[in-house]
């Protein structure tokens, strides 16, 4: 399998504290992968560096073959054409449209002409199951047809690597599962690489990826989902078993 992330001793520090310590890690082309763990172990952090919004004090992050340190701002502007992010609650402007939202990294990377940009939003928002809301404000939105805005708008390039950072966060049952589902599908139709943040356990059963779990920082377990709910590891067990003793 090619691979389409590599990282690399990777280490973050917020101010004087060490958030990432050495983090060794790859993913495969067309491959689901999921960081997870507990709250505060780094994992918003992983996502974050890996998409170059965060820079690291050592280490190395490599995309699609790319070492993204030191990118003048054309080579970043390229790069960013291969990648979609969906960010957790969406992170949609509310003074524009739907559509609106959904056009702004077309209008930001391409030259398309408007009525091409409009014919790709319609299409996008069908992917979504949101036909006919390109008029609609954010804030006649509900949260689950937030994050489908958000996933179509992460969508919009075509990207070969989509990032989503708590895709289900906040969702009810139902809904997060039919996100789960549009991931699924995008992954399997398109063999899109897909980087998801969450520590959901209905949803890292269901999307059943690769896992990278991380704890204080470091990685303490890479593997299969059904690989991780045997393991008698003394962080893994209670994440994977809530409320019950490891044997």
């Amino acid at each position: 399998m090619e691979t389409a992330i590599r990282i690399a001793n990777l280490r973050v520090d917020y101010g004087e504290t060490p958030v990432l310590k050495g983090i060794d890690a790859e993913v495969g082309k067309g491959e689901i992968a999921v960081i997870l763990g507990g709250s505060g172990c780094g994992k918003s952090t992983l996502l974050k560096t890996i998409t170059g919004l965060i820079e690291p004090r050592e280490g190395r992050v490599e995309i699609l073959g790319i070492n993204t340190a030191n990118l003048d701002e054309e080579s970043q502007s390229e790069l960013a054409k291969r990648l979609g992010v969906m960010f957790q609650y969406g992170a949609l402007l509310n003074s524009l449209t739907v559509g609106e939202n959904i056009a702004l990294p077309l209008e930001m990377h391409t030259d398309l002409p408007p009525a091409q940009i409009e014919q790709i939003v319609r299409l996008r928002l069908a992917s979504v199951s949101l036909e006919g809301t390109q008029d609609r404000m954010p804030s006649e939105l509900s949260g689950g047809m937030r994050k489908r805005v958000a996933l179509a708008r992460a969508m919009a390039l075509d990207p070969e690597i989509l990032f989503c950072d708590e895709p289900s966060a906040g969702l009810d049952p139902v809904t997060a599962a039919e996100i789960d589902e549009l991931l699924l599908t995008l992954n399997r139709a398109l063999g899109i690489t897909i980087v998801i943040v969450t520590h959901e356990l209905l949803s890292i059963d269901r999307l059943d990826g690769r896992l990278l779990m991380l704890d204080e920082g470091q990685v303490v377990f890479s593997g299969s989902v059904g690989e991780a709910q045997r393991s008698k590891h003394d962080v893994v067990y209670p994440f994977f078993h809530p409320g019950e003793a490891s044997s």
